[in-house]
């Protein structure tokens, strides 16, 4: 518990960049912040797959599932997946708007995300409650349209 408190305190003081890599994603909140390293799923088959008989994943990392545009209803459900997930949906500019948190592994009970959902990261069961992530958290990711992204990514081009 002492060395999950120190890493929060130093996501925290750190002042964590903004991720800007297909691999990272950054979660950005009033008094907080966390980066996650993560597998990008965009396609039918690999959004079908996502983290079914993942048996383990590290702290800090996570699955991103992109959309090509906001999806008009979308759930999920845990079948054949063998760790408890946290699942956080975003719509189009980045932001959260539902957590269905320590999602049950193997059980096939729909979880819904909301309407007009374009992201989705899942992360470790509990985390999002340990590191206090609130609605309305902003996703910074070069996958969020900058035109339309809360948190876009710094512009890299001077």
């Amino acid at each position: 518990m002492k060395t999950f408190l120190a890493t929060i305190i130093l996501c925290l003081a750190a002042n964590i960049s903004l991720a800007c890599s297909s691999d990272k994603v950054t979660l950005q909140w009033e008094g907080g912040a966390a980066e996650f390293t993560v597998d990008v799923v965009d396609t039918p088959a690999s959004r079908a797959k996502g983290l079914m008989f993942v048996e383990s994943m590290p702290r800090f990392n996570g699955m991103l599932f992109v959309y090509p545009e906001p999806q008009p209803q979308i759930a999920f459900w845990m079948r054949n997946t063998l760790i408890s997930l946290d699942i956080l949906f975003f719509d189009q500019a980045g932001i959260l708007k539902t957590i269905q948190a320590n999602a049950v592994p193997l059980d096939e009970t729909s979880l819904p995300g909301g309407t007009d959902i374009q992201y989705v990261l899942e992360i470790n069961g509990g985390l999002s409650e340990r590191l206090r992530i609130p609605l309305g958290a902003s996703l910074t990711s070069p996958f969020v349209s900058e035109e339309l992204a809360k948190s876009p990514c710094p512009n890299t081009s001077q």
